[in-house]
């Protein structure tokens, strides 16, 4: 019996402290797509685990970007700092393409934050072509500075 219960608290143990696995750069992931799932991340940050939602975010994040931006803990603070943290636990968003081609399309971002704030952003994603592992998948390189649009009440 005390076997079982150690066996049981064990598995308790690893099961909560393991990582969830995030979603990783696919070519059958479409730019909108890309966009929804780094969003919705940042939508419920530590659902998984904590920081998960700028973690998937970083995943979709074009080399050069995480070049700018990066290493990941960096990332974390610039999101986590006043230019972007609205975007950390909004309430809603709204994605809009409003232009683009075959490698790369912008798009409008508005995103009501926890303060029922409502912000722009303009949001471009490529496609990576180099060789590799990330070839012909969909990356973010830009998102822009908040445009705030006022309050939703």
């Amino acid at each position: 019996m005390k076997n079982i219960f150690k066996i049981l608290i064990l598995l308790l143990i690893t099961t909560s402290f393991s990582k969830a696995e995030l979603l990783n750069p696919s070519s059958a992931i479409t730019p909108k797509e890309v966009v929804k799932i780094q969003l919705s991340g940042l939508q419920q940050n530590d659902l998984e685990f904590k920081d998960s939602g700028i973690e998937q975010t970083w995943n979709f994040a074009h080399p050069n970007n995480k070049r700018v931006t990066g290493p990941l803990n960096n990332f974390k603070r610039m999101i986590k700092g006043a230019s972007y943290q609205m975007m950390i636990d909004h309430l809603s968003h709204t994605i809009t393409e409003v232009g683009g081609s075959n490698k790369s399309v912008q798009f409008e971002v508005i995103i009501l934050d926890k303060n029922k704030i409502y912000h722009k952003f303009n949001w471009q994603v490529e496609k990576y072509t180099e060789e590799g592992s990330l070839k012909d998948c969909w990356l973010t390189t830009m998102v822009s500075s908040p445009i705030p649009l006022g309050s939703s009440i």
